[in-house]
């Protein structure tokens, strides 16, 4: 554990508990976490980890802009994603992830290609969902960092592994909140 890896998850953890409490501080804080773990993944070879860095930092730009923009003068409310834009949007994760893995599998010499590649597919996803204050991010969430804790212990990331726990008790939380919310501003 090096300190650039301390300093990300610290912005990181921030950046996310803002995130499941609709502040709009969530997003320039992922744009400097994003940018310390591009330079961690890089050094650990999980190149997808990498490119998915780079996603998010123009999509917290994106996102920044929108929560800060509103809807008409109100914030964005939380709504729900129909189903079928759903299930196409999990079938474009599933196809993604395995392309992805395929070209990072044959091209590079990174670690766990197939799995790093459904990380970054569905934290695309997810993060989609959340610029759109959707729902449904927080149970995509919970799936990427159920996959994501073991991928990181694997790489000797135990920091960042345990960080992921902690967003996965926090995207859990989060989706109870949302929940909670959302059916609160319901007329």
């Amino acid at each position: 554990m090096d300190t650039l890896e301390i300093v990300a998850n610290i912005v990181m953890a921030l950046a996310i508990i803002l995130a499941g409490r609709n502040s709009i501080h969530s997003w320039w804080l992922g744009i400097a976490g994003c940018l310390l773990f591009s330079v961690l993944f890089y050094s650990v070879r999980l190149y997808a980890d990498v490119a998915l860095q780079i996603f998010f930092i123009v999509t917290c730009i994106i996102g920044w802009r929108e929560w800060a923009k509103g809807d008409h003068g109100h914030a964005l409310p939380i709504t729900s994603v129909k189903l079928g834009a759903m299930a196409w949007m999990t079938v474009g994760g599933i196809v993604g992830a395995a392309v992805y893995g395929l070209l990072l599998h044959k091209y590079t010499n990174a670690y766990a290609p197939f799995i790093d590649s459904s990380v970054l597919a569905f934290s695309i996803m997810a993060q989609l969902l959340l610029m759109a204050r959707r729902i449904e991010t927080w149970p995509v969430w919970v799936l990427v960092n159920a996959v994501s804790v073991p991928l990181y212990l694997s790489r000797g990331l135990t920091l960042t592994a345990v960080l992921y726990a902690g967003y996965f008790i926090n995207a859990l939380v989060s989706w109870r909140w949302w929940r909670k919310e959302m059916q609160a501003a319901r007329p």
